[in-house]
């Protein structure tokens, strides 16, 4: 009798444990970013709910390193978000225009997963939002990222890396990536070439802010915007 008293406990606590265990998130993935705004550096938008201009109109090429949404795998799938933020992302969670950019590579299942993905990440009501196809391309050579859409047609960055002061760099820690909840730390770039012209929007911009990130995002409470306060 003694022994089904202990199963009983045994299974009961087990029973328990599984409850509280927190379940699988029903998205997750991690990606690197490159990324380049019509702000100086650094882009005031991660301290503040205003840009330095009434506008930031940005490019980010992203490739999932490794993720999943339910049973699609999302590693290898590449996106580039061209677009404005607009003076009202920080008052109202509302962008002026995005264009979302899928590389031929990225699957439909891929692309149907992400989408819901990005508009979470970034939390904000889009006055505009295009969807289209176009190759994506990241190079590094040394202190220089090179990233083009459409072959460069539609949108270029080529970027150079801040040298800090023990020229190795300098990276941002303990800042937040808009709704990611985790990130390793923005390098510092500085735009050579920053431009687009996609979708009916067209703008060119060089010596501004730029940066290399790698995010951690999920289901879930997100981290909340670029600016707190």
């Amino acid at each position: 009798m003694k022994s089904w008293k202990q199963i009983s406990l045994l299974s009961l606590c087990v029973v328990i444990l599984l409850a509280s265990t927190p379940g699988k998130p029903a998205w997750r993935m991690k990606a690197d970013y490159v990324e380049a705004c019509s702000c100086h550096l650094f882009c005031p938008c991660y301290f503040n709910k205003h840009a330095e201009h009434p506008h930031c109109e940005f490019n980010m090429a992203v490739k999932v390193r490794e993720g999943y949404s339910g049973n699609t795998n999302l590693a290898g799938a590449k996106y580039w978000l061209t677009g404005d933020l607009g003076d009202e992302w920080g008052t109202n969670k509302k962008g002026d225009w995005v264009v979302v950019s899928f590389d031929p590579s990225t699957n439909k299942e891929q692309r149907e997963a992400l989408a819901p993905m990005i508009l979470k990440t970034y939390g904000l009501e889009w006055k505009e939002l295009k969807v289209q196809e176009a190759p994506i391309q990241v190079d590094r050579a040394g202190d220089i990222v090179t990233a083009t859409l459409g072959g460069g047609q539609m949108a270029t960055m080529k970027l150079k890396r801040e040298a800090g002061a023990d020229g190795k760099g300098d990276v941002l820690k303990n800042v937040k990536y808009v709704g990611a909840q985790n990130n390793d730390g923005f390098e510092m770039y500085r735009s050579l070439e920053h431009s687009a012209n996609v979708q009916g929007h067209k703008f060119s911009y060089s010596d501004r802010n730029a940066f290399l990130i790698s995010i951690d995002t999920h289901e879930g409470e997100a981290a909340g915007g670029m600016s707190s306060k």
